[in-house]
């Protein structure tokens, strides 16, 4: 009797960095309206069924940071960040208890996620260029070193943004790394391969997603960034990898769910333009043919990146 031989596929997993779990539209709520009902242990399932084992919810205020470490104590697949946005630097200002209470918060609620062990970095914080019009350049740069020096004294990886604002962001930053051991991730990025360079060469990593995908220039970062410091990331619901983007001919449809309508929901189906943790294969799909190398060589090297930096 002949044999057969069975190939054993390894198992797949993955750390979606970047989840925005509190979100409303997770809840089925858009723009203050319900539209379908509460669906977030759906989406958890999702995820989980696509081997992702883990999952960072971003904060990005006190308020917000707040309920994502409440929300990440819920659940054993969650972790949290804790920080403040840069188009959000003006909540300093406007805390009725003024900046340094405001500082204050967020470092207690840093100590009290600490306690539980369930947050994971300090972010999401830094410098957004292309939106001034939420906080200007000078308040941004103001309260990205106060909180540096916030996550120097607390000893968090940090969960880093930057949109063309590279030249301030590294001036400011390269000040704080040599006191944070485990450095960080540049996440969402979108930059250029220069910019790319300058994070690997400040021992940071760079995560990536949808928005890291879009133009034939993005797939060529991607393919350039050291897979010893990419992270991987959905950014959901946002950032998620549309056909208009350069990296969806790199997808294969196996991994895609069924979608719907927010209007028309239906239970199993994702929510069209509402992007998912699960969606965190699809982004490690482009990537991994992007570098020409098999999607569970990828996922192990990731995992092991991730697991190094935010365990």
């Amino acid at each position: 009797m002949a044999q057969i031989k069975q190939a054993i596929q390894r198992s797949l997993r993955f750390y979606d960095i970047g989840y925005n779990a509190t979100d409303p539209v997770f809840r089925g709520f858009y723009h203050d309206k319900q539209r379908h009902i509460d669906d977030f242990d759906a989406v958890i399932s999702r995820a989980v069924s696509k081997g992702v084992q883990k999952m960072m919810i971003t904060g990005d205020n006190v308020v917000n940071s707040r309920d994502a470490l409440k929300l990440a104590t819920q659940y054993d697949s969650f972790t949290c960040t804790i920080g403040v946005h840069p188009c959000q630097a003006e909540c300093f200002n406007n805390n009725p208890e003024g900046p340094e209470d405001y500082l204050n918060q967020l470092e207690s609620l840093v100590h009290e996620g600490k306690k539980t062990g369930k947050v994971a970095a300090f972010g999401e914080f830094g410098l957004d260029y292309d939106r001034l019009h939420h906080a200007s350049a000078d308040v941004q740069k103001k309260y990205f070193e106060e909180q540096l020096k916030l996550a120097v004294r607390v000893q968090l990886p940090l969960f880093l943004h930057s949109r063309n604002a590279a030249n301030d962001f590294f001036e400011i930053l390269e000040k704080y790394l040599p006191n944070l051991p485990k450095k960080g991730v540049v996440h969402s990025f979108t930059g250029t391969v220069e910019e790319m360079q300058q994070c690997v060469d400040h021992d940071l990593y760079v995560g990536v997603n949808g928005c890291s995908l879009k133009t034939p220039e993005n797939v060529e970062v991607v393919r350039a960034i050291p897979l010893d410091k990419m992270l991987l990331e959905t950014d959901a619901p946002w950032c998620e990898i549309r056909p208009s983007h350069a990296g969806h001919a790199f997808l294969d449809s196996k991994n895609l769910f069924d979608t719907c309508k927010k209007e028309r929901y239906k239970e199993g189906c994702m929510v069209r333009g509402r992007n998912e943790p699960c969606n965190t294969v699809i982004v490690a799909e482009a990537v991994a043919k992007i570098k020409g190398i098999s999607l569970e060589d990828l996922a192990d090297k990731i995992w092991e990146n991730s697991t190094l930096l935010l365990d």
